[in-house]
């Protein structure tokens, strides 16, 4: 009896090992049907259906037989997301790409693209700053780490556009400590613009709201020489001109008068080369 339960066990043990080794030997992908399904994503994406395409390429990697065409197809994968402003499918896809593929030879571009889609996302100066200060970094790394490529002028481009935002957003923030008479805080924010974003387009109206809040705070010598400084770097703006109207009360009928004359002048120099064509 003992004998008989032996030869049953024996037996239920063999067929679980043959179980266990049929289960390992795992049919390998079929090669054709692979780039076939690499082609048809290919098709798709040409015809302009990303989301699918993305999903294509995405299957397709994991069952192409050479590790440079997976990674390729992950790339493509990527940039799928990215045609349709699925950002965060984008980034997904392409930190995966940077894990299984870091020998890659588009391992740039890979980088580029993960920068594009955090700066596509960035909102305006109303919203949140961490978007803008996570993308300026990403910008600076990215340039000083590949200084000499054709992504890199594009990113410098971006960073000027970044360093605008950031700079609106403090002039929005101190325009509203301004209008609440929060003297030191608005005070504080302009010189952030000043000191950290010179080369902005809203460093003249930093200046002249600081000419602003010094002349209101009765600090007729700081609000003089800040305009100097608007005035020396920008004469011809229209922030330095506010800013001249306001230390100068005289200053409006004082430009009235130029006008009026500067008209009469035009006037006589019209006049004066009809006359002598009439003469001819």
């Amino acid at each position: 009896m003992y004998q008989k339960y032996f030869l049953i066990i024996l037996l239920l043990f063999f067929i679980a090992a043959c179980k266990k080794k049929d289960d390992l030997s795992i049919t390998p992908p079929d090669v054709k049907e692979s780039y076939l399904l690499y082609e048809k994503a290919v098709t798709s994406m040409n015809e302009g259906e990303f989301f699918f395409a993305a999903k294509t390429f995405s299957e397709a990697e994991s069952i192409l037989p050479i590790v440079e065409h997976s990674a390729k197809a992950s790339l493509m994968s990527a940039y799928c997301y990215y045609s349709i402003n699925f950002y965060d499918e984008a980034i997904s896809t392409l930190e995966n790409f940077l894990r299984k593929y870091p020998a890659d030879k588009n391992i740039q571009y890979a980088k580029y693209l993960i920068i594009l889609s955090n700066y596509e996302q960035i909102l305006d100066e109303k919203k949140d700053l961490k978007p803008l200060l996570l993308s300026k970094k990403m910008i600076q790394d990215y340039v000083k780490k590949y200084p000499d490529t054709d992504y890199s002028l594009d990113l410098k481009f971006k960073l000027g556009l970044i360093q605008n935002q950031l700079a609106a957003k403090e002039i929005y923030v101190a325009k509203y400590y301004i209008k609440t008479k929060k003297w030191i805080p608005a005070i504080n924010r302009l010189k952030i613009v000043v000191n950290d974003y010179q080369e902005t387009i809203f460093i003249e109206e930093a200046l002249h709201r600081l000419v602003e809040i010094y002349y209101n705070l009765g600090l007729i010598d700081e609000a003089k020489k800040t305009a100097k400084i608007l005035g020396y770097n920008y004469n011809s703006s229209k922030w330095y001109e506010n800013s001249y109207s306001l230390l100068n009360k005289d200053y409006q009928k004082e430009k009235k008068i130029l006008e009026e004359q500067s008209k009469k002048d035009e006037l006589g120099l019209v006049k004066k080369t009809i006359n002598k064509i009439l003469k001819k």
